[in-house]
């Protein structure tokens, strides 16, 4: 059966739980779940920051649904000028930790939102994580538990990784992986609230 798409449809093109979650605690609930399965793999000298508008807004298009408000996302994780994954493995996921252990680490998620006529906008929450420096028994009992399967960096701040961060300055939403500050402005902005 066809869904009947009305002005206020929002579809949300992201398979991440934790977009929804944070969009439920600013009262919103998407009207479809659209992931987009795009190629992720950074430009040559692509860095950080139009890494992560550059897929948020391909996620986005993507996903266009004529006639509808569509909202994406991305979140990179960079030390320096480095973008580290989104790990996959075990050892993708130790290099990061290794890597991030006593360091500062900068988190940006970009958010794009096409109207139903098929404008564009676009913000960018950028967020600076400070890490304690982590032994390698912290290490492996974090790796142990897989929570970091998929997350960008090798670590999810809402979970276990929460006890590494001795500073945050930013959004937490934004490295949870939706600023909620961020979307909320770009959904008034373009009349969707």
């Amino acid at each position: 059966m066809a869904r009947t798409l009305t002005p206020k449809t929002l579809v949300l093109a992201s398979a991440s739980p934790r977009r929804v979650a944070l969009l439920a605690q600013i009262g919103i609930t998407p009207d479809l779940i659209a992931p987009q399965d795009i190629d992720e793999t950074p430009h040559p000298g692509e860095l950080p920051r139009p890494h992560a508008e550059r897929l948020a807004r391909e996620k986005a298009r993507a996903a266009g649904t004529p006639g509808a408000f569509v909202l994406a996302a991305d979140t990179v994780v960079a030390v320096g000028r480095r973008i580290l994954p989104k790990a996959e493995t075990e050892a993708e996921a130790a290099a990061c930790l290794e890597l991030l252990s006593g360091r500062r680490h900068h988190v940006l998620t970009a958010v794009t939102l096409v109207t139903p006529d098929g404008a564009e906008s676009h913000r960018v929450s950028e967020s600076t994580v400070i890490f304690a420096r982590l032994s390698a028994a912290e290490m492996r009992a974090y790796l142990a538990g897989g929570e970091w399967q998929g997350k960008a960096g090798g670590y999810a701040i809402q979970g276990q990784a929460s006890a590494f961060v001795r500073a945050l300055h930013g959004s937490y939403s934004g490295v949870v992986g939706l600023p909620l500050f961020e979307t909320t402005q770009l959904l008034k902005g373009r009349g969707y609230l």
